[in-house]
């Protein structure tokens, strides 16, 4: 058969199907419609039915609202394999959390990553929750980027106490994206935001494995949609007046 071996045409027709197989699962990724899901972080080894990495020792707590995962600020973190709001052109995305005193001065507690379908390799296409630690207290930092268009959603006048429970909030409408902390508008700032590719998650760090978070997550959600004010998580009652 033009003079190559038999065993060798086997061989590259295996490679060329095991790349066109991966490929054609990427695709498929991309394209399915995305979907809500619910991440309550109750147990280490798998978050929102996903196996997970874990960095550190990161430990379970018990709240009012049942069981948290708690982060040491200094190396503990969580990866998963999934980005939950790939494929989304709008999106609502829900943390409860706690964030606790004596951390670092910036903290990315929430990180979703865009990954390149081909390579595996992290884009420049991601969604993120950061707090910034001003005067003893803390302030919500919020970003989104689909390649040149990036919005910042950062408001320091605009501070928290620590050690408390709070629900914060991203919403993307597909002009505008806004940022909530509980039912308080923080900030907003357009944005042309297109659906990104699958990726992975981090949490209680950022996705290279810098800004640690020092505090409690008890639960997200991520909505491809644009959810109404009255369809929005609610704070649990018992975590209301905890730490205060």
């Amino acid at each position: 058969m033009n003079g190559y071996p038999r065993s060798l045409l086997h061989r590259a027709c295996g490679v060329f199907l095991a790349g066109a197989l991966a490929a054609a699962a990427a695709l498929s990724a991309q394209t399915q419609a995305p979907r809500q899901q619910t991440w309550r972080f109750d147990r280490l080894d798998s978050i929102g039915g996903y196996p997970t990495q874990v960095l550190g020792h990161p430990h379970l707590i018990d709240t009012p609202a049942g069981k948290a995962i708690q982060f040491n600020g200094v190396d503990d973190g969580i990866f998963v394999d999934d980005h939950p709001l790939a494929g989304a052109s709008t999106y609502t995305w829900e943390v409860i959390f706690r964030p606790d005193a004596d951390g670092p001065e910036a903290q990315r507690f929430f990180h979703l990553q865009e990954q390149d379908p081909a390579t595996g390799t992290n884009t420049m296409n991601r969604m993120l929750f950061e707090i910034r630690i001003v005067d003893g207290q803390w302030c919500l930092d919020s970003f989104a980027s689909s390649g040149d268009s990036t919005r910042t959603l950062l408001n320091c006048k605009l501070l928290h106490p620590l050690g408390r429970w709070y629900r914060v909030t991203a919403v993307y409408d597909g002009k505008m994206l806004r940022n909530y902390v509980d039912d308080e508008l923080e900030g907003e700032g357009p944005l042309d935001l297109k659906p990104q590719m699958p990726g992975r998650s981090s949490i209680g760090v950022r996705i290279n494995k810098v800004y640690w978070f020092k505090g409690a997550v008890l639960l997200a959600r991520m909505t491809p949609w644009v959810l109404k004010p009255n369809e929005l998580l609610k704070l649990p009652e018992g975590l209301k007046t905890a730490g205060k």
